[in-house]
């Protein structure tokens, strides 16, 4: 894992999430890129150097975030884009190449209701990179139990495991299956990927109506640090991934969730 990125809005609570990014990477010995982006559209009467100002703007309260952390010497860039979010992280990963996207769950101008909101789904749902969603205010600290939640086994492309065997080698993580049966699943849901089964210690087959409804029997007992799961066009919240936002009452844990796309299987 050399390159994470982190998507730095107006919250002032994104020191925090920049923080646990340091944090994490230091693990790796990644770097960081610290990105903003702006929108600036160019008319026939507007002058060249408004841009310019703009990015320049962005920049600064790009420092003044960074001026909040320790950065315990991890190699910080900062990267501003003008345009969507969404376009400015498909050019940088074309770039650089973006190992996992670290993100707070919601944006703070979205009500307290929602656990994703326009900002953070949008990212979630139009983007193929891994990315982490932290919950605000928490201290990172190694991960050495991930709860990793499916209702399907079958991986068509087993690299997209890429950033879990990461984790789990770096903090030697114990993780444990949980495959859900839904309403409706087929047999090939049941077979498992080799890959996965032989990073896990535990694989536990629950029934239930929905993954999610899987994850809130079984979170307690498990007590993880760390649940992972799939995003594709069937499966995980496959409802709640058609959408942008994601309120609270559809789904929250208190602990980071790493999402993996697995949507070109």
């Amino acid at each position: 894992m050399n390159n994470i990125l982190v998507p730095i809005g107006t919250s002032p609570d994104s020191s925090l999430t920049l923080q646990y990014a340091i944090d994490f990477a230091s693990h790796f010995g990644a770097k960081v890129f610290v990105m903003d982006v702006f929108s600036v559209i160019s008319t026939a009467g507007s002058l060249a150097s408004v841009e310019k100002k703009v990015a320049e703007s962005s920049k600064a309260h790009l420092k003044a975030v960074i001026e909040k952390v320790d950065t315990k010497n991890v190699d910080l860039k900062i990267a501003t884009y003008n345009g969507d979010i969404i376009d400015g992280l498909t050019e940088i990963d074309k770039e650089l190449g973006i190992d996992l996207i670290i993100i707070a769950p919601r944006s703070n101008e979205i009500k307290e209701e929602l656990y994703l909101g326009h900002t953070s789904g949008g990212i979630i749902k139009k983007t193929d990179i891994p990315t982490l969603i932290v919950p605000k205010g928490t201290t990172f600290s190694p991960i050495k139990r991930i709860m990793t939640a499916f209702g399907s086994g079958v991986l068509k492309r087993s690299k997209v495991l890429n950033p879990l065997i990461d984790i789990q080698n770096k903090f030697r993580s114990e993780i444990s299956l949980l495959l859900v049966k839904r309403p409706g699943y087929s047999e090939e849901d049941l077979q498992v990927n080799t890959a996965l089964m032989d990073i896990s210690t535990q694989l536990t087959i629950t029934e239930n109506g929905n993954t999610y409804l899987g994850v809130l029997e079984h979170y307690q007992n498990q007590h993880p640090d760390m649940l992972c799961v799939f995003r594709r066009k069937r499966g995980f919240f496959k409802k709640l991934w058609e959408k942008n936002t994601i309120p609270k009452s559809e789904f929250f844990v208190p602990i980071p969730v790493l999402v993996l796309s697995v949507k070109k299987d």
